[in-house]
């Protein structure tokens, strides 16, 4: 399947013109239902993404692999509209869904499926078999260059290593010039530095090519590393969009916050309102904590959850005195756990909150389970969502 799909996707398409090159956006609304065991899926999304890299994010089942078969024509849409700069590739409502082949789309798997009888410089060649000689060989040769694999064009993907291969099928599907690049986890087996390397490549060809890049990720370190622009799709619907920081550090949705890796989330009533200074009180639920919290649109008495991250929360050994922060609280270490050279602090306050820290902070508080602590924690470390 992944091998027919790659042939396609690499099909022969004329080059496109200059003017349809830049400016180049993706539109996209799809509706889809696939039946389950117990119920059925839907995915129901609406976005657009800018010529750049978007990170689409989210849990493994919430529809991302889904969502890029919509786009690349694999999977039909019930209902919805998919356009590329004003070019429509599907419309419901006008019954038009244009082929796989004729969409010029870029697609790259997990399974590269790059062909081993071939060698580099054929496997990169083998969407430009309608292509004159010279110019096969002087495409070919600009993106192995481009992708700094040009030295191994004659071998094959098993005599190369695994980040080679991932260049090589990344520059077997750009060399067609693709109007839009879809990418479904390529990197996952790759470590950190090679894969911010391919993606350093990815953007530089880019920026003379300018289309929209959609790369598929569950990984929150990938979204800070990689992306321009994050949407996040939980459940087969898009609950959150904007860039990585808008996105996962101040989170709005429940999922968002535990997918950005909120270690607290907790629910809590409004207390009081405090419209003069732009903050409110909100006790946790359970317990007698108050926090100090930014101001939202929720009246006092209704029920709201709060994220705290754990590497917000500060520690100390004395009550402390003459801080800007509103939120100091009381409590005891209850666990420590060394997770390389970061510790894990768990401590009872009334909840039981995650804090994270140094070896050396653990090493100068003097920290051990019973040890009574103060945490504190700023008012805007508080994010607030619905529940």
């Amino acid at each position: 399947m992944a091998l027919e799909v790659e042939r396609a996707q690499s099909a022969p398409a004329e080059k496109p013109r200059r003017e349809d090159v830049e400016g180049r956006a993706l539109s996209a609304r799809i509706r889809k239902t696939l039946p389950g065991a117990g119920h059925d899926f839907v995915l129901d999304a609406e976005f657009s993404a800018a010529p750049g890299i978007a990170i689409l994010f989210g849990p493994s089942g919430a529809g991302k692999t889904t969502l890029l078969n919509c786009l690349a024509g694999l999977n039909t849409p019930d209902t919805g509209r998919v356009a590329v700069s004003g070019h429509v590739w599907f419309d419901s409502s006008t019954r038009q869904n244009v082929p796989v082949s004729e969409r010029h789309i870029g697609y790259v798997f997990q399974d590269l499926a790059l062909f081993p009888h071939l060698s580099v410089k054929e496997n990169v060649e083998y969407g430009l078999s309608r292509v004159g000689a010279r110019e096969r060989a002087e495409r070919s040769g600009s993106i192995l260059d481009s992708f700094r694999v040009a030295h191994l064009r004659d071998r094959r993907p098993s005599q190369i290593s695994g980040g080679e291969r991932q260049r090589v099928a990344l520059a077997r599907t750009l060399v067609t010039d693709p109007c839009l690049l879809l990418l479904d986890e390529p990197l996952v087996a790759l470590d950190a530095q090679t894969k911010g390397k391919i993606v350093d490549d990815l953007r530089l060809w880019n920026q003379s090519h300018r289309i929209p890049i959609l790369y598929v990720t569950h990984s929150r370190e990938e979204v800070f590393a990689l992306g321009e622009r994050v949407l996040v799709l939980d459940e087969g619907k898009i609950i959150a969009q904007g860039t990585p920081h808008q996105v996962m550090r101040a989170p709005r949705h429940e999922t968002v916050a535990q997918l950005a890796g909120f270690e607290n989330i907790f629910t809590a009533t409004v207390h009081a309102a405090h419209e003069d200074r732009g903050t409110m009180t909100c006790q946790l639920t359970g317990s007698s904590v108050q926090l100090e919290t930014p101001l939202v649109r929720a009246e006092v008495g209704s029920v709201i959850r709060v994220a705290i991250s754990a590497g917000d929360i500060l520690l100390a050994a004395e009550s402390p005195v003459g801080l800007s922060a509103r939120n100091v609280i009381p409590g005891k270490v209850v666990s420590l756990t060394q997770r390389d050279v970061m510790v894990a602090a768990e401590v009872n306050c009334g909840v039981r909150m995650e804090v994270h820290l140094t070896l050396a902070a653990r090493d100068s508080l003097h920290l051990d389970p019973g040890r009574s602590v103060w945490l504190i924690i700023k008012t805007h470390s508080c994010h607030l969502m619905a529940v």
